[in-house]
């Protein structure tokens, strides 16, 4: 039996993660993805099915100008100015108010790490400044750049081929034009390489080409110079993506005042932060952030890795939601489906079930290619600090740089909180320890004196000759070795290890724990009442723009592992089916990853088309980097992938045993489902529907995920089931659903969130059955029951299992039933379904 491990009102931790007086606290988030084609004027069409539906508050993409073609909303290019694509200020202004009107509040996306390097570079007038200006640029302190003593300048790697080359074929040439924002200058000499336009320095416009390109504050280089040469830290490893110095506070100032103002004046209501790791002090960040708003609601794109937690310091409501969303997959994993997958990953790929080798290998891939630069440069920055100190002058350059990979390849989370003259946390300098201790391993004995030095300025402690610690070189170092691991786990584990692990590919997503096969009911409770006492007011999550896969599809793949050995015997049918089609060489892992991506998209209604499919497919394998990548990408095998792809989704045989198999676990996909998202809009939190998921959805990753969604069909099909129309299909179902728990939680606001919020887990006799009870200071209010892991077999004992009820009379929202509380027969309870949702009459 599992229960109790109650959780009530939030006191103590969870009152300091609340809003501040007056400000709002969303119950529900409905995320809308933004851009040309859903601009704020078609997202104002759209409140009337929202707020029908239940939502309490809009949670919208980021709203600033964004570069030219953007479809995302990421890459700004200019803070002063709202989207002139999504409709400009006065747009965003009525949709507000209309939200507001309904008693609906706005969130809102801001990217305070970086700003895009756009083509043209003029679409961004800070940057366009300070390569047209240097250092007298009133934007020259905005880029987290090096280019003190860089006689090069910004590098700026655009060209096609080498420098050299490009002088000589006559592709770059000086032309004159007025530029856009600096009409009043008139026309301007400026530097063109075919799309590409770049500012020239004043007095440099009539000296012959190679000399004019050398004096410029910007250094042009060959694309493939920038991970080995960049002189600009960037979101990861995309040159388009430069950091901004946003804990400089006239740069804060700047890039946050139309935000804030827009705050001030009531338009927006509540943030959701970006990838805070990237930034040289996410406290400080955050803490000015929650002064200058009053506290208000902000969640942070923080992933935490396994069982790490948000610092309990930063004055935010929570994360957006990664730590529930693979949880409440693992939920439906069955552990039992851990071998068998494994072997059929071992037959196809070679890889045993070791997931931090692969890790390993792929972290260290990327910082020998990709993020080398920033390798390179802390190994500098430490030569520097060495070379400046007698006592340290002997540990050298190739030392340090071995010490630093193998850090950041053993350091296992985005990032350890070491501020610059501050003790470091025990959990940040535990952390880093331990790392070192992995580190050390890898090292020659010579190299353990170099690794304790680096650890020890890595922690901000007196090292060498005494009263040192202070100087800027040894804070910088602190600060740009934790953007870095961030860096490297993103581009190391997420974008390779997690697409080259297969051993059931719906556990590697992003903030997931693939090395947890499966979690029980009780782990749940015990995360979830932790998460009700110190964190209420955080995001829970089943799918957002970032996930690897959509809700649905890691539901549909998780359902593997519960039919495990039929599974294994099917792939070994499709193969001997398909031989004749197979390519040769084909890759073992992304033969895996293929019939797992089948699996999790292919529905009722058969697969989805070949070109979703084999775009998704192209951006996985070059992704995964083991036999072709986006730098350097196999053609040949690249279109023979393709075309086996394609092949497989008219192939008779592959149609005839992929729809049975539908049939075999339509079942077990209804319960994984239907379960995911119950739980998922119930558990502690605020919950967010990333849009189009209140239906089922085939959704891969990105661009996939940002199909548009057919509101009108939504809505009308909601309004039929408000008449009475029974739901009819698994998409009707998870409407009816959806909509009937964000209706709860709107009308229940004080039992899911606010200081008076409780959790309650109910007793059950069966561990395929997990049920909840949020709770206010009167009592239990709305009761979430669901089943898990329930195949043909196990049905019948599942149902005469009980669970207890609190007190009272209930009444199901999504059947109409009545039930009375103590021990209820869950085939009373739920009758044809896998879920339940009771009110308290």
């Amino acid at each position: 039996m599992t229960g109790p491990h109650g959780a009530g009102g939030g006191t103590g931790a969870a009152t300091a993660h609340l809003p501040g007086p007056g400000r709002r606290l969303p119950v529900s988030t409905y995320r809308l993805q933004l851009g040309p084609d859903l601009t704020f004027a078609d997202a104002e069409a759209q409140l009337p099915y929202l707020e029908t539906l239940g939502v309490t508050d809009l949670y919208l993409s980021p709203v600033l100008q964004a570069a030219p073609g953007s479809t995302h909303g990421y890459d700004v290019v200019d803070h002063s100015r709202i989207s002139d694509v999504l409709g400009g200020r006065a747009s965003l202004e009525s949709l507000a108010a209309a939200a507001h009107a309904r008693g609906m509040g706005v969130v809102v996306d801001v990217v305070p790490n970086h700003m895009a390097v756009p083509t043209p570079v003029w679409h961004n007038r800070a940057l366009w400044s300070l390569l047209k200006e240097g250092p007298d640029s009133p934007y020259a302190r905005w880029f987290d750049a090096d280019l003190d003593g860089a006689d090069d300048g910004l590098l700026m790697p655009v060209l096609g081929s080498r420098i050299g080359d490009v002088l000589a074929s006559g592709e770059l040439t000086v032309d004159h034009a007025v530029v856009p924002g600096e009409e009043e200058a008139g026309e301007q000499p400026l530097l063109r390489y075919y799309e590409h336009v770049l500012p020239v320095r004043r007095g440099t416009e009539d000296l012959p080409l190679a000399e004019l390109v050398e004096r410029q504050f910007y250094r042009l280089a060959y694309w493939r110079v920038a991970d080995e040469e960049l002189n600009y830290r960037r979101f990861f490893d995309v040159d388009t993506l430069a950091a901004v110095r946003v804990e400089d506070p006239e740069v804060f100032d700047a890039t946050h005042a139309l935000l804030l103002e827009l705050f001030d004046a009531g338009v927006i209501d509540a943030f959701r932060i970006d990838h805070p790791d990237g930034l040289a002090d996410p406290h400080g960040y955050l803490r000015r952030l929650h002064d200058v708003t009053g506290g208000a609601w902000v969640a942070v794109e923080k992933i935490l890795e396994g069982s790490e937690e948000l610092p309990d310091d930063w004055p935010v409501a929570g994360t957006t939601g990664y730590d529930a969303a693979w949880r409440l997959h693992a939920l439906h994993v069955d552990p039992g489906g851990a071998v068998p997958l494994a072997g059929l990953m071992q037959e196809l790929t070679g890889d045993t079930t070791d997931l931090h080798r692969v890790v390993e290998e792929s972290k260290r891939q990327i910082v020998s290619t990709s993020l080398y630069a920033e390798i390179h440069r802390l190994a500098n920055l430490l030569a520097d600090i060495c070379h400046a100190d007698i006592r340290l002058r002997d540990h050298t350059l190739r030392s340090l740089e071995d010490c630093v990979v193998e850090l950041v390849v053993a350091f296992p989370r985005y990032r350890a909180y070491v501020v610059p003259g501050e003790d470091p946390p025990p959990t940040a300098e535990r952390v880093l320890r331990d790392a070192a201790e992995l580190a050390r391993a890898h090292l020659e004995p010579d190299r353990h004196d170099t690794l304790d030095v680096v650890l020890e300025l890595l922690l901000g402690r007196e090292v060498g000759s005494a009263g040192r610690t202070g100087e800027s070189a040894r804070s910088d170092l602190v600060v740009r070795f934790q953007q870095v691991c961030g860096a490297v786990m993103a581009k190391g584990v997420e974008d390779t290890a997690y697409y080259r692990w297969t051993h059931l590919v719906s556990l590697c997503e992003v903030g997931g724990d693939p090395t947890r096969f499966g979690i029980d009911p009780d782990e749940l409770h015990t995360w979830a009442a932790h998460v009700q006492s110190d964190w209420p007011a955080t995001m829970t999550a089943g799918s957002t723009h970032d996930t690897k896969r959509g809700e649905d599809v890691r539901s549909r793949i998780g359902v593997l592992a519960t039919c495990s050995q039929e599974w294994v015997a099917l792939v070994h049918r499709l193969r001997a089916e398909t031989a004749d089609l197979r390519p040769g060489d084909l890759d073992g892992r992304t033969e895996n990853l293929l019939w797992q991506t089948l699996a999790g998209t292919w529905t009722q209604d058969g697969p989805i088309p070949a070109e979703r499919l084999t775009a998704y497919l192209l951006k996985a394998v070059r992704e995964q980097k083991t036999w072709t990548t986006w730098t350097a990408q196999d053609e040949t095998g690249e279109a023979a992938m393709t075309e086996y792809a394609t092949a497989l989704l008219t192939h008779p045989d592959v149609v005839a045993e992929l729809t049975a198999w539908v049939d075999r676990t339509e079942a077990a996909v209804r319960r994984a489902v239907l379960g995911t998202k119950l739980l998922q809009l119930t558990v502690p939190g605020v919950a967010d529907v990333y849009q189009g998921t209140e239906i089922t959805r085939t959704s891969l990753v990105d661009p996939d995920n940002r199909r548009p969604v057919d509101f009108g069909a939504l809505a009308e099909t909601l309004s039929e089931l408000d008449g009475g129309h029974a739901p009819a299909g698994l998409d009707e179902e998870k409407l009816w659903l959806t909509a009937s728990a964000l209706r709860l939680r709107r009308a229940h606001r004080d039992a899911f969130v606010g200081a008076g919020a409780g959790y309650q887990p109910l007793p059950t006799t069966s561990g395929h059955a997990v049920a909840l009870a949020r709770t206010d200071t009167t009592g239990p209010r709305v009761i979430a029951v669901a089943t898990r892991l329930v195949d043909t077999g196990d049905l019948r004992a599942l149902l005469d299992a009980t669970v207890v009820l609190p007190e009272g009379r209930w009444r199901d929202v999504l059947s109409d039933a009545e039930h009375d509380g103590g021990p209820c027969r869950l085939g009373d309870l739920l009758g044809d379904s896998p879920v339940a949702l009771l009110e308290r009459r």
